[in-house]
């Protein structure tokens, strides 16, 4: 998994949780006040941006795609090949 949607009472979108490496992670939680340490998630790897936040869209897209190639790198090379061939 390299994100999730955490939903408010209502059913929307509440948090956009990302995993992404420690350093990357610091970078933009410095930079955002509204990418958090993960919300229920390990503080260390997982961030949240909030959905109704200020974060901008290329951010999020950067966030997406650095989280994704984050887990996508940890894969064995068999996987990783199995995964990119879909």
């Amino acid at each position: 998994m390299f994100a999730a949607i955490c939903l408010n009472s209502d059913n929307n979108p509440k948090y956009i949780t990302l995993k992404l490496n420690p350093v990357d992670g610091e970078f933009f939680r410095n930079n955002y006040e509204d990418i958090i340490p993960g919300y229920y998630m390990n503080k260390l790897h997982w961030n949240s941006i909030k959905a109704d936040g200020n974060v901008p869209d290329n951010i999020v897209k950067e966030l997406l795609d650095k989280s994704y190639n984050e887990i996508l790198n940890k894969l064995t090379k068999k996987k990783r090949a199995e995964i990119l061939s879909l």
